[in-house]
């Protein structure tokens, strides 16, 4: 008589499931030479076989060795007839170089209130950019440090205004930044 194997035992020795993930086998391309027999030659008068194989991209327009001709030679694109379509940004002319009795006004109008007369008012003023102005016209050492006490004054009341974590985030920022 044939004894029988309980349950319990057979399951430490069986096996259900897969042992790890099927994988794909790695591509291997197919030999160009056996599909294209144009493509290499044999050589007798050096007893050698030439084999020519091309790079597995597709050929750009621009190739040398598919179309020899420079592209540099080529014709250049065909005019357009007719109206070209409006610009999308205006044209910045140059602007006019500015006379020394232009830079002196600015300077007296910018000590007298800068408050008033900002790098951007002048700008706008002398037909110049702001960045000009901040070069030509700087403020002197108490003027300035007033103007950065408004400003950081200014900055100060924004952020009173701000909830518990965007102060706790900035606060976390100060002090990684601390750490630099």
């Amino acid at each position: 008589m044939k004894s029988r194997l309980s349950f319990s035992l057979r399951l430490p020795f069986s096996r259900s499931y897969a042992t790890r993930l099927p994988e794909r086998p790695p591509y291997r391309a197919p030999d160009p030479l056996r599909n294209y027999p144009d493509r290499w030659q044999e050589l007798p008068e050096i007893s050698s076989t030439f084999i020519h194989r091309p790079p597995p991209t597709a050929p750009s327009p621009l190739s040398f060795t598919t179309s020899p001709a420079s592209p540099l030679l080529k014709e250049g694109p065909t005019p357009v007839v007719g109206a070209l379509p409006p610009t999308v940004s205006k044209e910045k002319g140059a602007k006019p170089r500015m006379s020394d009795e232009d830079i002196a006004k600015m300077r007296t109008l910018r000590r007298e209130d800068p408050a008033k007369w900002t790098r951007g008012r002048l700008a706008r003023e002398f037909n110049c950019t702001p960045w000009f102005v901040g070069k030509m016209v700087t403020l002197a050492g108490p003027e300035r440090r007033k103007a950065l006490e408004s400003r950081e004054e200014a900055h100060a009341a924004a952020r009173a205004k701000w909830g518990e974590r965007k102060s706790l985030q900035a606060d976390i920022r100060k002090k990684r930044k601390e750490f630099w």
